[in-house]
């Protein structure tokens, strides 16, 4: 059946998502799952699909199931909470097999999959952070086909990643963006990267850390690999999408 446009109705009701459709006269041919970072919402992501406005393309932002603690706002993808005992920071890499499956299971094999039509190739992940380390998981445990694309920024692969998942190399293509100062993507990460995935394109970004694309020169590799990736019916205009 052809893909249609996904309803919260179609998802679990203990999943926080919102859901944004593609612009107005385009069919959902795509669907693109946003993943927020550590200690953020669903809602700024929600943003961000409505900035992006990419053709034939559905977005759902996710929100993380565990709230922070303390009242601090915010939610997270981890399975626990670990706070470094030496520097008081939140420790990013706390295993993701709750939330893996969540997002495997419920979101896309259950709902995108199983209720509204799409083929994994038309599903791609969209994750920042600690929930770029999340959507790296889904595709690594991905047994079936390949899915559209990964794109993570300064996320990398969980510690905690099965040794099941390494025995054959995924097919999904994985683009990770990182600074090229004080980056969480070490050498070492790239490397376990290129073990568990067949394609990773590495994209070095002239900047201190791992924060979000602030212009367009940091924006175009992303852009370019979705004008790859995307399906679709009528062809992908140059330059349809540009963040602000």
């Amino acid at each position: 059946m052809p893909s249609r446009l996904p309803t919260k109705g179609d998802f679990s009701h203990s999943i926080s998502l919102s859901i944004t459709p593609p612009p107005s006269s385009h069919q959902p041919t795509n669907v693109l799952i946003l993943l927020h970072g550590l200690g953020d919402t669903s809602t700024s992501f929600t943003r961000l699909a409505q900035q992006l406005s990419l053709p034939e393309t559905a977005c759902i932002s996710i929100q993380g199931p565990n709230p922070l603690p303390f009242d601090l706002g915010g939610f997270h993808w981890g399975n626990d909470l670990v706070f470094d005992q030496n520097t008081g920071e939140m420790d990013v890499d706390t295993g993701f097999q709750t939330s893996t499956h969540l997002i495997l299971h419920n979101i896309i094999r259950e709902g995108l999959i199983g209720k509204c039509g799409y083929k994994s190739r038309g599903i791609m992940v969209f994750g920042y952070a600690q929930g770029g380390m999340v959507g790296l998981q889904v595709a690594a445990e991905f047994e079936e086909e390949e899915l559209g694309g990964i794109i993570s920024i300064g996320g990398v692969l969980s510690l905690s990643l099965s040794l099941k998942a390494l025995d054959k190399k995924s097919r999904t293509p994985v683009l990770v963006c990182k600074g090229s100062k004080s980056s969480a993507v070490s050498d070492s990460a790239v490397t376990k990267l290129k073990d568990a995935f067949e394609f990773v394109e590495i994209k070095e970004w002239k900047k201190t850390g791992d924060g979000m694309p602030s212009n367009r020169e940091e924006m175009l590799p992303i852009m370019q690999f979705f004008a790859r990736r995307l399906r679709s019916t009528q062809g992908v205009p140059a330059g349809s999408a540009e963040l602000t």
